[in-house]
């Protein structure tokens, strides 16, 4: 998850460049870099970590003018965060800055490798700028040798490139990742970004590229490769075009889910294993024991992970609410892998948490959605979710991510411990890839949780219910209404019900029954029988019809539980933030509740 810019045009390059990296620096702190081009010369800054680190470069440079430029903003996928792997990368003569992840460039490379190339850097992106320049050589056409060189990439990129051959042009090209070109306001004017942000008050008139779709800008205007583009206006709110036309951050946060789980899984997923720079190997030795700690949805994640980790991992793990693990004397054994879960890396009582682990004497993880927050400092080790910035109060893609780390987790060490076979990880990995597909949200879904909403205002509250890891999910349903509509809502495992719960029972009960196909669905079934025959109001979600069900929300058949789980969570948080709007609460906003705990 990174963030691009790009600019031509007679203002100063440098300083359009640092300011829209600013406003993208969210999307990655890894590493920042810049090329700019001036009287047939570039010039190239790059920086590790946080953005005031390339300014100072850029500043104690001898400034002269640009006629244009690329930018780029990072999340670490190949390679570890150094300079030399920081973008832009660079040919002999020509430079691009990419995200996504070219799916094919060890082919690519190794071609190129053999042809005479030498690269620099680890990464997947160094193989474009290598490739076109090769075909240039031959064609001598850089339109043609840009042509050339995305027909042979696989994968998600957007790209920017500028090279020396054509120093008037920036090539760019969009497949799987966003990418924006806009007309400055200034005659002339042509800028690129990834998000609106960066172009808000510079330009009005905006391109957002669809997949497929390139060209080649120059100040004398804007070239695309083919027709399938439409101009659109640009908010003048910043604040609105976060939303980007949504109608609350929590909406574009649930819409935001199918993409930013790509991103979390870029360079960790590979064809038959899955992979973690972050962590190293000596993080597992020895360890026996996995102990998670968190809070609220983070620790429904972590529940979520228990059962992954004991049916993929073969390891004892053990999940704990953190506000009560710093205060039972716990019992820590140094065979135990500590990990905390908390989206913003502040969250107090997990904080403290942590640190008593670290005290003990214990090897620690944290999962974290923020670079370089207290917990990242204080972990021995981190692996980042890449949510990207998550405004609505309550949490709902810092949860899909959160879940896909940890699964990835489950089958890491798996391997690492040979206790899957080759094919349980086959299988398990390619239901990790279908997974961006289950989150994309279909319209027909979101409409019958909205036509649902208004039969869901009164009652004396719901049950979520769900088994393994649809108990945790269940959790997380509840904590979801409860926290934007105010309405009471517990999570309960579906066996339990019996043991006391179903004497609420009655009409004015509203069960919400999570029934997956691929887990436990006859059990499920007879639990929620067992609700219906005590006239409870049943809404099921399944991809299976339910005779029984007063309502109905149905989801797709696939070949495995994990994906019915991410469909079924899309659904509970549409159908809660529904029911909030329908009573019209602040949905962003709501009361009594802060984006990070970081009080006790």
């Amino acid at each position: 998850m990174c963030g691009i810019v790009g600019y031509i045009g007679k203002n100063d390059t440098t300083k359009f460049l640092l300011d829209g990296l600013k406003e993208l620096e969210y999307r990655g702190y890894d590493s920042a870099g810049i090329a700019v081009l001036g009287d047939k010369k570039i010039d190239v800054f790059k920086a590790l970590g946080k953005l005031h680190n390339l300014e100072e470069k850029v500043n104690t440079s001898s400034s002269k003018d640009y006629e244009l430029g690329i930018g780029h903003t990072r999340w670490a996928t190949h390679g570890q965060p150094t300079e030399l792997n920081a973008h832009p990368h660079l040919g002999e003569y020509s430079y691009v800055v990419h995200n996504g992840i070219i799916e094919n460039y060890k082919e690519l490379k190794e071609e190129l490798i053999n042809l005479g190339h030498k690269f620099v850097s680890q990464t997947d992106t160094e193989v474009i700028v290598h490739l076109f320049e090769n075909y240039n050589n031959k064609l001598n056409d850089t339109t043609k040798a840009f042509h050339s060189t995305i027909e042979r990439l696989e994968g998600a990129f957007s790209i920017l490139l500028i090279t020396k051959a054509e120093p008037t042009k920036i090539f760019f090209f969009k497949h799987g990742s966003p990418l924006i070109v806009a007309k400055g306001n200034d005659e002339n004017e042509v800028l690129f970004a990834s998000s609106d942000a960066p172009l808000i008050g510079l330009a009005n008139d905006v391109v957002y590229l669809e997949d497929g779709v390139g060209g080649i800008a120059t100040t004398e205007g804007i070239e695309f490769f083919n027709n399938n583009y439409s101009w659109s206006t640009l908010p003048t709110s910043k604040q609105f075009a976060q939303k980007n036309g949504f109608r609350f951050f929590m909406e574009k946060e649930i819409y935001e889910q199918s993409d930013v789980v790509v991103d979390c899984m870029l360079g960790r997923l590979s064809d038959n294993e899955i992979l973690f720079d972050e962590i190293d190997k000596s993080l597992i030795d020895g360890i026996n024991e996995i102990k998670i700690c968190a809070c609220g949805t983070s620790y429904h994640s972590g529940l979520t992970a228990s059962y992954l980790f004991e049916r993929l991992s073969k390891i004892k793990c053990n999940v704990e609410i953190a506000s009560e693990f710093r205060y039972k004397d716990p019992l820590l054994t140094k065979d135990t892998l500590f990990v905390v879960i908390s989206q913003s890396g502040e969250t107090a009582d997990t904080l403290e948490a942590l640190k008593m682990a670290k005290v003990a004497g214990l090897k620690t993880l944290v999962i974290c959605n923020v670079d370089n927050s207290s917990m990242t400092r204080t972990a021995d080790a981190t692996i980042l979710t890449r949510a990207g910035i998550e405004k609505g109060v309550a949490s709902t893609k810092a949860f899909t991510t959160q879940t896909i780390v940890l699964w990835m987790l489950a089958l890491y060490f798996g391997k690492a411990k040979n206790v899957l076979t080759n094919d349980k990880l086959s299988e398990e990995l390619h239901a990790l890839r279908e997974v961006p597909k289950s989150l994309i949200i279909d319209d027909n879904m979101h409409e019958k949780t909205k036509r649902l909403s208004k039969r869901y205002l009164h009652g004396h509250g719901f049950f979520f219910i769900g088994r393994d890891v649809f108990f945790p999910l269940a959790l997380e349903g509840a904590l979801k209404l409860k926290e934007i509509s105010y309405l009471h809502a517990e999570g309960y495992p579906a066996g339990e019900m019996k043991h006391g719960p179903i004497a609420l029972a009655d009409p004015e009960l509203f069960t919400i029954a999570l029934m997956p196909q691929n887990l436990l669905y006859d059990k499920i079934k007879s639990n929620v029988e067992e609700l219906s025959a005590r006239d409870s109001t049943i809404c099921s979600i399944s991809p299976l019809d339910f005779d029984l069900s007063d309502d109905f929300i149905k989801i797709n058949e696939t070949d495995h539980y994990m994906l019915e789980f991410f469909e079924m969570l899309i659904a509970l948080q549409l159908l809660s933030m529904e029911i909030s709007v329908r009573l019209g609460n602040d949905v962003d906003m709501p009361r009594n509740l802060a984006k990070s705990v970081t009080v006790e």
